[in-house]
């Protein structure tokens, strides 16, 4: 009896970045950035992407840096969500 693995916890990915809004309810938006090197160029460039996580308790705000996990799809755009704040925005 051969059954398909179930997803686990280690199975899921995760990825940091900074929330840049937190206008909706129970939701964020994330920007990740990362480093990718050219194919030709050879020269390093910042490519980032804008994930929607939903948040339920934590208190994510403008500035946090977030750690978002891979969830079962929430809504049409929303398939991550906050895991942990890793770093508070700081206050100017």
């Amino acid at each position: 009896m051969n059954q398909a693995p179930q997803a686990t916890e280690k199975n899921k990915r995760s990825l940091q970045g900074r929330v840049v809004s937190d206008k909706m309810a129970k939701t964020v938006t994330v920007l990740v950035e990362r480093r990718v090197k050219h194919p030709v160029i050879g020269k390093f460039i910042t490519r980032s992407k804008k994930y929607h996580a939903h948040v339920e308790g934590l208190e994510a705000v403008e500035g946090d840096l977030v750690q978002i996990e891979e969830t079962a799809p929430i809504s049409k755009t929303k398939a991550w969500r906050v895991a942990k704040v890793l770093e508070k925005a700081r206050v100017v």
